[in-house]
């Protein structure tokens, strides 16, 4: 495989690796903006603006550009996340340059009829009013709020009720104008792609982009705090949180590795523990979310209200024991996890455009497997024990939905998590 960066008179930059035995290529356009670039009028309006965006352009109607794409077996969809938005295709070889004409297109021609947007508003009400609907996806939302209050990284991706309804064509052609430049834009492909070819295409497309960068958005600050909505549910749906390194921190490994060993899989210390020694919960799992300026290490389970105690208190425990430190094998086992994830990710032509794409934007470049990799094998079992001493010891974050009576105050979890406080 060999990757190629080009960056275009206008600031654009072009990525792409081959992948000499595939006969098929992603492609796609990722913007270095998304949930935290907006202003608190503009609430879910890069999401609004992802959805808009394939609702026709001055050369193409709504179901033209399905059709484009679908007439050649292809599939063409976009992502909008807290840092980033993208739009990509993935299409046999010979349709490489149709799939860039068409992102370029719903890039830089979009119309945002009034119909249109009323419609697409519409139907984001109804995927806001799912969310609402679906408790483990709820306790998310309400966890990001919870550590990053009073925020833009906080808010949800989707938006509020009332901040899209007030949403017009005007708001999204001022934020595409703003933060959709060149210098904020990334096309990359793997697959079965030829650079230069790829790099005269994108020429073609997107030279028309303004240059100038996008505005940065407002730096992260984690706080903790807590968040708890009693429903009539079956099951609660919990989640503990911490601080942890951000994407371009020195430690970045240092959290995904405790994140992994705390609670990845069903050899995790957490899964182990929680659900098969004592069938506490159905599930319990850890995540490290690394942001490009700051991040979060949270467990979330989901367990009922009589073993919403006794769960809490283990999972408790288990945090207060890996501050003692890990295990040789555990941490053999999750740097194990962590490589095959990257090893596979290669052999996904969407996964590898997707991780060069927001290495280029968070870290100023691709970075390569055998860096990623020597980054990861220099974590030490003291690098992983002091991470989780000092990411324990930061603010506590509890996002809490359904019956959750019976849940111990913030206070006093904190307090048992440094030992001064019995649950």
């Amino acid at each position: 495989m060999t990757m190629r960066l080009t960056q275009l008179a206008n600031g654009l930059t072009v990525v792409s690796e081959a992948m000499d035995h595939l006969e098929s290529a992603a492609i796609g356009l990722w913007v270095n903006a998304g949930t935290r670039s907006e202003a608190e009028h503009e609430h879910g309006i890069s999401h609004l603006l992802e959805h808009m965006a394939f609702k026709g352009t001055a050369r193409r109607s709504a179901r033209e550009i399905a059709e484009t794409i679908e007439a050649v077996g292809g599939e063409i969809n976009a992502a909008t996340s807290i840092d980033h938005t993208a739009y990509y295709a993935r299409v046999l070889k010979d349709d490489i340059p149709l799939a860039v004409d068409v992102l370029a297109d719903i890039l830089t021609n979009s119309t945002f009829a009034p119909e249109e947007l009323a419609r697409e508003r519409h139907v984001i009400l109804q995927e806001i009013g799912a969310v609402l609907d679906t408790p483990d996806d709820l306790v998310f939302d309400h966890f990001q709020a919870a550590a990053y209050p009073g925020q833009p990284i906080g808010r949800t991706i989707l938006g509020e009720e009332e901040s899209i309804s007030r949403l017009t064509s005007q708001n999204l052609k001022d934020y595409l104008d703003r933060h959709y430049r060149a210098t904020s834009i990334v096309l990359a492909a793997a697959g079965a792609v030829e650079h230069d070819a790829l790099v005269a295409m994108a020429e073609r497309s997107l030279s028309s982009l303004q240059p100038n960068g996008t505005m940065q958005p407002e730096p992260a600050r984690y706080l903790g705090g807590e968040h708890r909505l009693r429903k009539r549910l079956q099951e609660a749906q919990i989640i503990f949180g911490f601080e942890a390194p951000s994407r371009r921190s020195e430690r970045y490994f240092a959290g995904r590795l405790l994140g992994t060993i705390l609670g990845d899989g069903m050899a995790s210390r957490l899964f182990q523990r929680v659900r098969e020694e004592k069938g506490l919960c159905y599930s319990i799992s850890a995540f490290h979310w690394a942001f490009s300026d700051s991040g979060v290490l949270g467990v979330h389970t989901a367990t009922s209200k009589g073993d919403l105690k006794p769960a809490t208190a283990l999972i408790v425990e288990e945090l207060q024991k890996i501050t003692d430190g890990i295990f040789d094998d555990e941490l053999a086992r999750a740097k194990a996890q962590i490589k095959a994830g990257l090893l596979m990710a290669l052999e996904s032509p969407a996964a590898r455009a997707g991780q060069l794409a927001r290495q280029i934007m968070v870290l100023g470049r691709p970075l390569a497997l055998e860096e990623l990799l020597a980054d990861l094998e220099r974590m030490t079992q003291k690098d992983v024990a002091e991470m989780a001493k000092q990411t324990l010891a930061s603010p506590l974050t509890l996002a809490a939905v359904g019956p959750i009576g019976r849940l111990p105050d913030t206070s006093s979890i904190a307090g048992r998590l440094r030992g001064s406080a019995v649950l």
